[in-house]
């Protein structure tokens, strides 16, 4: 799922279940936000190679990660903080 400024994307799939590519954030990249937070899934099983890392840099896009839970919390922080947010949660194991 991808929480969005002006939508939810529960529709969200990556192309390679457990690990999130830059093709993945399209969504994201045209929302342009300040952040974006990943949720890992329950026990972490999706990563974030160093690829999608760099474009997010590039993007001057500050990238938090952490297990689900935990991103949902923080998504919730930094938006009531005033931060343009976005959350790539990956829902499952």
């Amino acid at each position: 799922m991808i929480i969005l400024p002006d939508r939810v994307w529960d529709g969200w799939w990556r192309e390679e279940g457990h690990s999130l590519s830059t093709a993945d954030l399209d969504a994201v990249f045209e929302a342009a936000p300040d952040v974006l937070v990943v949720g890992t899934g329950a026990f972490n099983l999706m990563k974030v190679p160093a690829s999608t890392r760099t474009e997010l840099g590039k993007r001057h896009i500050d990238l938090h990660v952490a297990n689900t839970n935990k991103a949902i919390q923080l998504y919730a922080d930094l938006a009531a903080g005033g931060k343009r947010v976005v959350a790539a949660l990956h829902l499952s194991c």
